[in-house]
């Protein structure tokens, strides 16, 4: 029986969680907060730090530097380092930095993970809207490889989200929030590109409210998708087009992403907003706490880190 707990207070806008299997640590954001977190299962311990006065919307760990990590900040992609124990985080250096024409000075980074060779995969969005979640289509998705090369593959995009990978069927899952689907594109590993994308599922045939977010895979191919300002999770099957699977109730609406942690990878972390949109108040401690739902019946896929040929 599937069992949600919630495991924290409250965060403006939770966002990016990334499991490290080797430290038994769960890895977020808070983007509104400006702010990192970690979470350790064992001791039930969160920690926090602030990298700077800009929106931080993913953490990714450092393949074989401890206290390393990737982030965003605004438009840009930095290295930096973190001791949660001794509160010291700083930035090492700028690894990238995107779209620095005027027209994109209101855009930034929003979801990021790695493919299962360490190289960065994050998109971007332009944050001015007429109306709440209506992105005008400025934004783009980039990868950055383990030699610091930045490459756009994808602009246009109105809000870039959830990614996922499946090297089996050499297939990369993407979510632009915009149009109201989950894609697949055929995914070349080796030269790390991209191409003939097509729609998996689609929200409004599901009659699914709300917009798809953060998403992750388990090891059977099945997608986990976060429906923001839907109140639930999803799980489908990519293999056979607008499948439906599953679908979890959570205790709130805004849920923006999830990844699976522990021992054995069968528990989903989900982290969630109490983003304010129509004046519509979202209390805390409930609204924008992180959870974790067990009894789930499957597990995830070890999430990678980032990878540098030469540090």
């Amino acid at each position: 029986m599937v069992k949600i707990e919630r495991l924290t207070d409250s965060v403006k806008l939770g966002e990016a969680p990334h499991w490290d299997p080797e430290a038994q640590t769960l890895y977020y954001v808070d983007i509104l907060g400006m702010s990192i977190y970690q979470y350790e299962p064992a001791t039930k311990k969160v920690s926090k730090a602030s990298v700077g006065l800009n929106l931080v919307s993913f953490i990714i760990p450092v393949e074989g530097e401890k206290n390393q990590f990737i982030v965003s900040l605004g438009r840009e992609i930095v290295r930096i380092f973190w001791n949660s124990e001794l509160q010291d985080v700083r930035v090492i250096e700028q690894l990238a930095e995107v779209e620095q024409a005027p027209e994109f000075f209101e855009s930034r980074f929003n979801d990021g993970k790695c493919d299962p060779l360490g190289r960065l995969w994050a998109g971007t969005f332009n944050t001015v809207s007429e109306k709440p979640l209506d992105y005008p289509p400025k934004g783009a998705l980039y990868s950055l490889n383990s030699e610091r090369q930045i490459q756009q593959h994808l602009k246009g995009l109105r809000l870039s989200n959830g990614i996922a990978f499946n090297i089996k069927l050499k297939a990369m899952y993407f979510i632009d929030s915009g149009k109201g689907t989950i894609d697949q594109y055929d995914f070349d590993i080796k030269a790390g590109t991209i191409s003939k994308c097509r729609a998996i599922f689609t929200l409004s045939k599901h009659q699914i409210s709300g917009i798809a977010d953060g998403m992750t895979i388990d090891i059977d191919g099945n997608l986990w998708v976060a429906i923001f300002n839907g109140s639930r999770i999803i799980k489908i099957d990519p293999r056979k087009p607008e499948t439906l699977l599953d679908s979890i109730q959570m205790p709130v609406k805004q849920i923006t992403s999830l990844t699976f942690g522990g021992p054995n990878l069968d528990e989903l972390y989900v982290t969630t907003g109490a983003y304010k949109l129509e004046n519509e108040d979202l209390p805390p401690p409930e609204n924008g706490a992180l959870y974790r739902i067990t009894g789930v019946g499957t597990r995830g896929l070890p999430a990678t880190n980032f990878r540098f040929i030469n540090i």
